[in-house]
């Protein structure tokens, strides 16, 4: 009886404590800030946008180049791998309307 209650303690201290280093909330491990206050970026390459930041993500789309993106946040992975999550305007899909407006994008 008294194991069950020290399982039940670790699974709800893991619950609390282990999303913090998950992309989709909490704390980033690293951050790297703009010096600049821009946010926008154009793609000068054709790009993937990834359901999350790992190389083994779904793909959602191909980006082609000159498509102009606003950055939302930076991500490193495990492997030190630089990502960032972006977002598109909604014109830019016009002709497609299941193209997703953000994902992220290996840099």
């Amino acid at each position: 009886m008294i194991n069950n209650y020290i399982k039940n303690i670790c699974l709800i201290v893991f619950a609390l404590v282990g999303p913090i280093s998950l992309p989709a909330g909490g704390i980033q491990r690293s951050i790297t800030d703009l010096n600049d206050k821009s946010n926008e970026i154009i793609i000068n390459s054709n790009k993937y946008i990834y359901f999350y930041p790992e190389k083994s993500s779904k793909k959602l789309s191909r980006i082609s180049i000159g498509t102009s993106a606003s950055i939302l946040r930076y991500w490193i992975d495990s492997d030190n791998k630089r990502w960032i999550r972006v977002e598109f305007s909604k014109s830019i899909f016009n002709n497609n309307l299941c193209h997703p407006l953000k994902g992220w994008m290996k840099i």
